[in-house]
């Protein structure tokens, strides 16, 4: 009858289609297909046989509801974090729950804190997942970005490889930075060695890693990038290595990465401690944290890569 489903259907069988539509949904296929590059406006409606005010208009919908992302300075495009969001939901209505999320919720119920897992989207560091013990309320949340420019995600390239860490460091700083490469050397040579990371944050530090989330620094005036430069401390200092001290540590958090299937890091899991512990529980839940990253990663049909020494130059 008028207005049913079979209504909207031609007399062939074939439903509706709305070409509009589709166009939007074969730009978000084209990018997924294609999620290792960004491509810029011209390119993709090429790409696409879709006309460039048309593609415009897409792609400047999808990044405003985050669908997308774009880089300001080589005017391209790539996946956003809202389609975080979107494939979890997906994964929840199939049952079929996230594989890093059952382990992480085994190591927050293990240490009492939480954990999480994230990775670099689109040139921006994503909290991909978060698990904490009921009745804590954690200060990150799913979604969360972060600039990825020193002096922050050395964690995102640590265990890539130097080619990986020198393009990192070739970026423009998301704040002013002092590279000490000697220190950065023992720095990369010892969290490759233990595979894991300890990072500790003063107070002032652990405000400031906090107030910078979801912001890009390169759009704050000079004069205060300068002054939140003066906040941070030198590229490598924050991370603890063995010999440090002798006693406890303040330690921030604790890191870790997962791989894929060609031996590259894929995500980055985090324990969170907050709190002075000496070598031996560093230790203890370093470990931890690099069994649960190897779960994970064979889980997903990753690939743990050998060892290998950093040559910082």
């Amino acid at each position: 009858m008028p207005g049913s489903e079979e209504a909207l259907a031609t007399s062939d069988g074939a439903a509706r289609r709305s070409p509009p539509t589709e166009r939007v949904v074969q730009v978000l296929d084209f990018l997924v297909d294609h999620r290792d590059r960004r491509y810029g406006l011209s390119e993709l409606a090429r790409e696409l046989d879709i006309s460039k005010p048309t593609c415009l208009g897409i792609v400047t919908a999808l990044v405003d509801a985050d669908y997308l992302t774009r880089d300001a300075v080589a005017k391209s495009y790539g996946l956003g974090p809202a389609l975080i969001t979107a494939g979890r939901a997906a994964q929840e209505g199939l049952a079929t729950g996230p594989i890093p999320r059952r382990h992480l919720e085994q190591l927050s119920d293990r240490f009492v804190t939480t954990c999480t897992a994230s990775a670099v989207i689109a040139d921006r560091i994503t909290i991909l997942e978060l698990t904490a013990p009921d009745g804590m309320v954690p200060t990150a949340k799913v979604g969360q970005v972060y600039p990825f420019a020193p002096p922050v995600g050395l964690m995102y390239v640590l265990w890539n490889g130097d080619d990986a860490l020198e393009s990192w460091l070739a970026r423009e700083p998301a704040l002013p930075t002092r590279l000490d490469r000697s220190r950065l050397r023992r720095v990369v040579d010892h969290c490759r060695s233990t595979g894991y990371l300890v990072e500790t944050l003063t107070d002032m530090g652990r405000r400031l890693h906090n107030a910078m989330a979801g912001v890009d620094a390169r759009d704050l005036p000079p004069e205060l990038r300068e002054v939140l430069g003066e906040m941070v401390s030198s590229l490598g200092e924050r991370v603890y290595l063995e010999g440090d001290d002798d006693g406890s540590h303040p330690v921030s958090l604790i890191a870790a990465p997962t791989y894929d299937a060609d031996g590259k890091q894929a995500l980055v899991l985090t324990l969170y401690v907050g709190s002075s512990i000496d070598q031996r529980e560093i230790t203890r839940r370093g470990r931890a944290l690099v069994e649960t990253a190897d779960e994970i990663t064979a889980a997903a049909g990753g690939r743990k890569p050998p060892p290998v020494r950093g040559i910082v130059r």
